[in-house]
């Protein structure tokens, strides 16, 4: 069938993101991957490139487990068990005794009573949503949340949806007192850790301002935390936001396995009735395939390293050598937002100048990401640098030499 005049207007649009400087591009496509060497943490090599070697200064692995041997064998041994597929979803036949073990496991860590996994942390937030959002439900959100916040609202259509400035809790307390007589339930969802920005949300003051007006609302105040860059890495424990701020548990708590675990999916852990409720009518679990056998054993896995004497050590040289990497940039006379997560912003407030620097990291082979607008606010522009575990302190002394010589230019 023909589709050229849609083709047309395809191919113009993806010029003018082209033509404004805002969009993603081509690719790169890892190729191989370099063990350590010396006082070098590990290398890649990207597709169209060589032999060269890339530092990655870009990845999720915050703990550097992604290519950990016993994470390897865990997903071997269940692939050869179960198979490379899970075959069907959850309710029909798609659920293996991996998957029930891991869900066990992450209810036991996080000291909850019950555990639900789904295919990636983005689908576990607007899943929770969709079943939970009613036409009487005013949703309160911070204005930074991550996309997958975003498009759940706009999915799920609550009553009213009120969004308050980034972690300026006396306006959600304001929206929270104009939502009285207007709603019975309040849902106020936040990130733990914001992705572009590395800053947690004051669980420790929003958690007693929910707790305050609670009962202003007669099906509650319901906090839910999308804590996915927070959660195995941040804390003395890996517990995520809430151990880190030292605040009560939240309501309703959800993360992925695809970031400090470095493996996939998402989950959310919360009362036996919440999740019982969920399998019931959270339409990507229902509707959508699980994350394979090997995947929820490689994952249990990292979880037993994270929660032992090797996980507090990694996460404590994980931190190490992120205050290493924030002190150089401070030294070199960049503006960062400075704090315990490896998520490091250097803030440049220009898109040219962003691009010119990530340009400048490439050349010296380093991965970096540049983000402009519209991912992130005009003025707000900055270069995203990830710290992981498996990253030495000569890596970090590499970039900054790199940065320095670009500001010397």
């Amino acid at each position: 069938m023909p589709s050229h005049r849609v083709d047309k207007l395809l191919h113009d649009q993806v010029s003018a993101l082209e033509n404004r400087n805002v969009s993603k591009g081509r690719e790169l496509v890892v190729s191989s991957m370099i063990e350590p060497t010396g006082t070098n943490g590990p290398r890649v090599t990207l597709e169209g490139y060589g032999t060269k070697p890339f530092l990655r200064f870009n990845s999720n692995s915050y703990l550097g487990l992604s290519r950990d041997r016993r994470l390897v064998a865990a997903d071997e041994r269940a692939v050869r068990e179960f198979g490379v597929g899970p075959g069907a979803v959850r309710f029909i036949s798609g659920t293996y005794r991996p998957h029930v073990t891991l869900e066990q496991r992450l209810a036991e860590f996080f000291r909850r009573d019950s555990a639900l996994i789904f295919s990636s942390a983005y689908s576990t937030v607007i899943s929770v949503l969709a079943a939970l959002t009613t036409q009487d439900t005013l949703v309160i959100s911070d204005e930074l949340n991550h996309n997958c916040i975003i498009n759940a609202l706009k999915l799920t259509r609550p009553k009213a949806k009120q969004v308050y400035r980034h972690n300026k809790v006396e306006e959600l307390e304001r929206h929270l007192a104009g939502g009285r007589g207007e709603a019975d339930r309040v849902i106020v969802i936040t990130d733990g850790v914001f992705s572009m920005r590395g800053d947690m949300a004051p669980l420790h003051n929003i958690g007693p301002i929910v707790e305050r007006m609670d009962d202003d609302f007669p099906e509650n105040v319901v906090l839910m935390v999308d804590d996915s860059h927070g959660v195995f890495c941040l804390g003395d424990t890996g517990r995520g936001t809430e151990e880190q701020c030292s605040a009560k548990p939240v309501d309703i708590l959800i993360g992925t396995l695809g970031k400090a675990l470095g493996v996939n999916g998402g989950f959310v852990v919360g009362s036996d009735t919440l999740i019982r409720y969920l399998r019931e009518t959270a339409p990507m679990y229902i509707y959508s395939n699980p994350i394979t056998t090997g995947e929820a054993a490689a994952a249990l896995e990292a979880l037993n390293i994270v929660d032992s004497t090797e996980g507090k050590q990694r996460i404590a040289a994980l931190r190490k050598l992120t205050a290493q990497f924030e002190s150089g940039l401070v030294s070199l006379g960049f503006e960062v937002i400075m704090g315990p997560h490896p998520v490091v912003p250097l803030i440049v407030r220009d898109t040219t100048k962003t691009q010119q620097m990530v340009r400048h990291l490439f050349q010296a082979q380093i991965l970096a990401t540049g983000l402009s607008y519209p991912v992130v606010p005009r003025g707000d522009e900055e270069i995203r640098f990830q710290v992981n575990a498996d990253h030495t302190p000569a890596d970090i002394d590499y970039v900054l030499s790199v940065l320095a010589d670009f500001g010397a230019r």
